[in-house]
C-alpha cells in the first residue's frame, strides 16, 4: 500500500495590505486625537495659559518647518519604513510624556521637548501615508480606502477628546499618554512586512542633492494648475475654519442660547463630517475635482449663517452641510493626488498641500479675535464666507478640473530621476 503524500500545512491567513493600512491608520488617528486634550488638561492643572501655548506650539512649529524635508524623504525612502519609524518615534515621545506625568512633576520644559518630538514625527508621517497608499493599493481601490481611513479619522476626532477627558478624570493624564504610546506602537506593528509595488519603489541609484530634489518637487507642483488652485482654495477654507472655530463659540454663548448651543452645533457638524467621508467612497463621482471644489465651497454656508446670526437651527444645519462637504472633499482629494501626481514626486508635492493646510488654520485662530474686537464678529465671518465660496468655485473654470481623473499618473521629465 502506497502511503498518501503528506499535505503541507495550510498557509497562515494574513491580513490584506488594505486591511492592515486601514487598521493601522485608524489606531494612529485615535492616538493623535488623544494628544491635544491630554496635554491641555495636564498643563492646565499644573501650569498657566502661557505654558499651554508653549507646549502646543512646540508640536506645531516642527511640523511646519519640517514638512518640505519630510516630502523629500517620502519620495526618497521606502514609505512603509518611513511611516513605521514615524509611528515608533511618536510612541516613544508619548511614552516619555506618560513617564513624566506618572512619575515626575510634569515639567513644562520636558513636556514641550517631547511634544516637539511628536510634532517632528507627525511631519514625516503625513506625506508617507499618502505615498504608501499609492505604492501599495491599486488605483481603482484607493478612493474606497481613503474614504474608510477618513471615516476612522472622523470618528477618532469625536471619540478622542472624550476618551482623553475620561481617562484624565478616572486615572490621570499619564495613563492617557501611555495608551497613546501603545496605540502608536500597534499602528507601527501593522506596517511590518508591507511591501510597495515594484514599479512605485524609490530608485536606488545615484540621488540628486536635497535642494535639487526639493526644487524638482516645486517644479512638478507648478506643472499642475489644478493643484495650485485647489491648494489656494484649501488654504482659504482652513483660514475660514480658524475664524469660525474662534468666533462661533462666542456668538453661540452671547446670541444663540449659551454654550450648550455650540456643543450641539459642533456635534452635529462632526456627524456630518463622518457622513460625508462615508459617502465619498460610494457616490458615483466621475470628476473628483468638481466634488472637491463644491465640497470646499460648502464651508461658506456656516460662515455666512454665523455672520448673519441666523437662528440656532439654521446655523446647525448650515454647519452640518459644510462639514459634509469637507467629508466628501478629503478622500476625493487624496485619491486625486495619488492618481494624478507621479509616484516619484507625490511626497514632495503633497507636502506643499499639507504645509498650507497646517499653517492657515492657526493663522485664522490667531487673528479672528483681535479683528472681531475692532470691527465686530459679523464682518470677518462674512468676508471669509465670500472668500471661501469664491476661491473654491473659481477652480471649476480650469479645464483640468472638469476632466475625469485617471487611475494611475503618467511620469513626466520633470519628476523622472536623472
Amino acid at each position: 500500500m502506497i502511503p498518501s503524500p503528506r499535505r503541507s500545512p495550510a498557509p497562515l491567513l494574513r491580513p490584506s495590505p488594505v486591511l492592515r493600512l486601514l487598521v493601522g491608520r485608524s489606531l494612529a488617528a485615535l492616538a493623535t486625537a488623544l494628544i491635544p486634550t491630554t496635554l491641555t488638561l495636564a498643563v492646565i492643572r499644573s501650569g498657566s495659559a502661557g505654558d499651554l501655548g508653549l507646549v502646543l506650539s512646540s508640536e506645531l512649529v516642527p511640523m511646519l518647518l519640517l514638512l518640505p524635508v519630510a516630502g523629500v524623504a517620502a519620495d526618497r525612502l521606502v514609505p512603509h519604513r518611513l511611516l513605521l519609524t514615524a509611528d515608533l518615534v511618536r510612541a516613544a515621545g508619548q511614552l516619555g510624556i506618560a513617564a513624566e506625568l506618572l512619575f515626575g512633576p510634569g515639567r513644562i520644559a520636558v513636556l514641550a521637548a517631547l511634544a516637539a518630538v511628536t510634532g517632528t514625527a507627525v511631519a514625516f508621517g503625513a506625506p508617507a501615508v499618502r505615498t504608501l497608499v499609492a505604492a501599495t493599493v491599486p488605483g481603482d481601490q484607493r478612493l474606497q480606502l481613503n474614504s474608510r481611513i477618513g471615516v476612522a479619522q472622523g470618528l477618532a476626532q469625536i471619540a478622542g477628546p472624550a476618551a482623553a477627558g475620561g481617562l484624565m478624570l478616572a486615572v490621570g493624564a499619564g495613563w492617557s499618554s501611555l495608551l497613546t504610546a501603545v496605540l502608536y506602537a500597534v499602528a507601527a506593528a501593522s506596517l511590518i512586512g508591507l511591501r510597495p509595488n515594484r514599479d512605485t519603489a524609490p530608485a536606488t541609484g545615484d540621488r540628486a542633492t536635497f535642494t535639487t530634489e526639493l526644487r524638482a518637487g516645486w517644479a512638478e507642483t507648478r506643472r499642475h494648475p489644478w493643484f495650485l488652485a485647489n491648494v489656494l482654495g484649501h488654504g482659504v477654507w482652513h483660514l475660514g475654519a480658524g475664524v469660525l472655530l474662534t468666533l462661533g463659540p462666542l456668538i453661540a454663548h452671547d446670541r444663540l442660547g449659551g454654550d450648550g448651543a455650540w456643543v450641539v452645533i459642533a456635534q452635529v457638524g462632526s456627524i456630518g463630517l463622518v457622513a460625508g467621508l462615508w459617502a465619498a467612497g460610494r457616490l458615483p463621482i466621475r470628476r473628483p475635482l468638481v466634488g472637491v471644489a463644491v465640497g470646499a465651497a460648502a464651508y461658506g454656508l456656516p460662515l455666512a449663517a454665523l455672520g448673519f446670526t441666523l437662528p440656532t437651527a439654521v446655523v446647525t444645519a448650515a454647519y452640518c452641510l459644510g462639514m459634509i462637504g469637507l467629508g466628501v472633499l478629503s478622500p476625493l482629494w487624496e485619491t486625486t493626488l495619488q492618481n494624478r501626481i507621479p509616484h516619484e514626486a507625490l511626497g514632495r508635492v503633497g507636502a506643499f498641500d499639507s504645509l498650507i493646510s497646517f499653517a492657515s488654520r492657526p493663522l485664522g485662530l490667531a487673528v479672528a479675535a483681535p479683528i472681531a474686537s475692532i470691527v465686530g464678529t459679523a464682518a470677518p465671518l462674512l468676508v471669509m464666507a465670500a472668500a471661501v465660496t469664491a476661491a473654491n468655485l473659481a477652480i471649476l473654470l480650469l479645464p483640468d478640473v472638469r476632466t475625469p481623473t485617471p487611475t494611475e499618473p503618467t511620469p513626466t521629465p520633470a519628476t523622472t530621476p536623472a
